[in-house]
């Protein structure tokens, strides 16, 4: 069957472009509020029918060479790469992205992750273990035990994407799955499924067999369900809020179902008063990255600042001159730092945060106020100071641009602040002795600390503590989650 534009997008089932039976619905620009396209509503069936063919191809492509599996993942990289803008455009249009975010961090970052993990499919899957001398005994004779520990692909893997990355993120999970030898069915973030059908077929025009990549998208609970409880489906790989996790690790304990859960956050930023002006510049632009990265619709960013008093005023000014000089509006406009979030119902929630931490007692030293735009579900950058840690605004995740000012006095009051929450994605210390910062980033409850940066490492391990996740993947320890260990012991 022959793909659709774009403006009317059918699902992808075992290698073919296939009518959804549930029809379409529109996907709209976040910033225009003019339809991108039409995206298809699949049936629960036609989900269960993916995860069928998803388990179909897995047998062969589970045996394929690793030098085959690279290729495809490298071809596909290609022709991603090659429609490189016209990516972009539809990330951007879907997502609300600005320019820079849209070309640098997601189509780059998707094209990147399928280079990283065609050279992953590379890396050995054999791990010989030291030999064992058994004394003779109730279970046979003397002899010496020889072992390798074999990481096997899991099966067929339900990858379930968030809205803020419609590239980077399905990428991070659909290239090494493969790679591994899984077989995946993608379930996208009903906000944004276009890029991710792109994906698909890009991976098609490289040379993946049918079956092996199958996407289905839809607005109904029951697409989602019906993607995680598929007799079919070995794994579900998510990423999205603690309270849908919480949901999905039900069903998934129900089949003993492997889980990479990837989910809420509220990142604590400590900053120390030993900080220099250079220092406490990089603090400010550190957690501005808030404001401009997806608007602050990203589970990593620096959004709860827990500042030591002797820094604190200089910080809060500071932060305070930063959100001026960002400019708020059309995300295609050049110099726009902030565009909107992604949804009229999500710009409501964030609103609704604000005006809650208004009522809390905290004080709105930025933003507070609604962009006067006229179209587009904008945010204006909100900072909150004077706050504590028993405030709604300081312990849940907005998910928005806005950023919340705890005040400590010593290390030790810092340190359990910002241990005092529910999440625990990533944390990050500003400090200008270095022995300190290490000290302390080894006493947070999170996985990830970012010493003096919101900078990451692509090879270090990403997941969290607590209800911020189960499981952790990026660089090879994706290919270890996308996997299972299978002991093979021989008598020499």
């Amino acid at each position: 069957m022959t793909r659709q534009a774009d403006d009317s997008q059918r699902l992808f089932i075992g290698g073919e472009w296939t009518e959804p039976d549930g029809g379409h619905y529109e996907v709209v620009d976040p910033a225009s509020e003019e339809v991108v396209g039409l995206a298809p509503e699949a049936s629960r069936a036609q989900v269960h029918d993916a995860a069928s063919a998803a388990r179909e191809a897995f047998a062969s492509w589970s045996r394929t060479k690793p030098e085959e599996r690279a290729a495809i993942l490298d071809r596909a990289a290609d022709v991603m790469q090659r429609d490189f803008a016209a990516n972009a455009d539809l990330a951007q249009a879907e997502s609300g992205a600005t320019s820079g975010t849209a070309r640098g961090m997601q189509v780059a970052v998707g094209v990147a992750r399928f280079r990283r993990y065609a050279k992953g499919a590379l890396e050995p899957v054999e791990q010989g273990l030291p030999p064992q001398i058994n004394e003779a005994g109730p279970m046979g004779k003397a002899g010496v035990l020889g072992a390798l520990a074999v990481r096997q692909p899991v099966g067929v893997v339900t990858c379930i994407t968030s809205y803020n990355n419609p590239w980077a993120n399905p990428a991070g999970k659909v290239a090494p799955a493969l790679a591994m030898g899984n077989t995946v069915v993608v379930k996208p973030a009903p906000q944004d499924p276009l890029s991710v059908y792109r994906m698909a077929a890009a991976l098609e025009e490289a040379g993946a067999p049918p079956g092996v990549v199958n996407v289905v998208s839809g607005t109904a609970v029951d697409v989602g369900e019906a993607a995680v409880d598929s007799p079919d489906v070995d794994m579900v790989s998510f990423t999205g809020s603690t309270a849908v996790g919480r949901r999905i690790g039900e069903v998934c304990g129900r089949g003993m179902k492997r889980q990479l859960m990837e989910l809420g956050g509220k990142g604590a930023a400590l900053v120390f008063d030993d900080l220099d002006e250079a220092g406490l510049a990089s603090a400010v632009s550190g957690i501005g990255t808030t404001y401009a990265f997806y608007s602050g619709q990203i589970c990593t960013a620096p959004t709860r600042v827990i500042a030591q008093r002797g820094v604190y005023d200089a910080l809060v000014s500071k932060l305070a001159e930063y959100v001026g000089y960002m400019k708020v509006g059309d995300p295609r406009a050049p110099g726009t730092v902030v565009g909107p979030v992604i949804s009229a119902a999500h710009r409501d929630r964030v609103e609704s945060y604000v005006e809650l931490g208004r009522k809390e007692g905290a004080r709105v030293v930025a933003g507070g106020e609604r962009p006067a735009l006229g179209k587009g579900f904008y945010v204006a950058p909100t900072l909150l100071a004077d706050c504590t840690n028993d405030m709604r605004v300081v312990r849940e995740e907005i998910f928005g641009p806005v950023v919340v000012v705890v005040p400590f006095d010593d290390e030790e009051e810092g340190v359990a602040l910002a241990n005092d929450s529910e999440y625990g994605l990533i944390d990050y210390v500003w400090s200008g002795d270095v022995a300190r910062a290490f000290r302390v980033a080894r006493r947070l409850r999170a996985g990830g600390v970012g010493v003096n940066t919101v900078g990451r490492n692509m090879e270090a391990p990403f997941g969290g503590f607590k209800q911020s996740g189960v499981g952790r993947d990026v660089g090879s320890y994706a290919l270890h989650a996308y996997s299972e260990l299978q002991s093979i012991v021989w008598q020499g």
